[in-house]
């Protein structure tokens, strides 16, 4: 594995941790972190909708809502999002108003994942898109999450 095949991973654990975190509170699990380009972590967040009581309370949304926070600007030039599942067209439409470098995702989304609705990128024109980072564990956490929830 190369070094930003690992940095990749690395990341998407920190996310995946969002994502536990958003499951144990009864939440969809999914979480997102944004990394800045000097590789800090500037933004965490998961799904917050059911707590909040806020359909737009997405972990992609609240990392990007945090990161915007630390840096004290709306755009995020040269900053990598890594989230659990594909966004959705909101998220989406909110990663490209943000400007973020790169998207990272684990997961496909094949029921509410932007590529669902559209062909074309909703993101930045210069951003890069790379998914199936840790997929296998990303899907498993949502279908371990909706397997129990079916049970109840």
């Amino acid at each position: 594995m190369n070094a930003p095949e690992a940095l990749d991973e690395r990341c998407m654990m920190l996310a995946l941790a969002e994502a536990r975190r958003a499951a144990s509170m009864g939440e969809v699990p999914i979480g997102a972190v944004v990394m800045a380009p000097d590789g800090s972590i500037i933004g965490r967040g998961h799904n917050l909708t059911e707590t909040l009581h806020d359909v737009t309370a997405h972990a992609e949304m609240q990392a990007i809502t945090a990161a915007t926070a630390t840096l004290g600007s709306k755009y995020l030039d040269g900053c990598t999002l890594y989230v659990t599942v594909e966004p959705c067209v909101m998220c989406a439409g909110g990663i490209g108003w943000s400007h973020l470098a790169r998207i990272v995702a684990g997961a496909p989304d094949p029921k509410g994942g932007y590529s669902t609705f559209t062909s074309r990128s909703p993101f930045h024109p210069r951003a890069i898109y790379t998914s199936g980072v840790l997929a296998d564990e990303c899907r498993a956490l949502m279908q371990d999450f909706f397997r129990r929830r079916r049970k109840k």
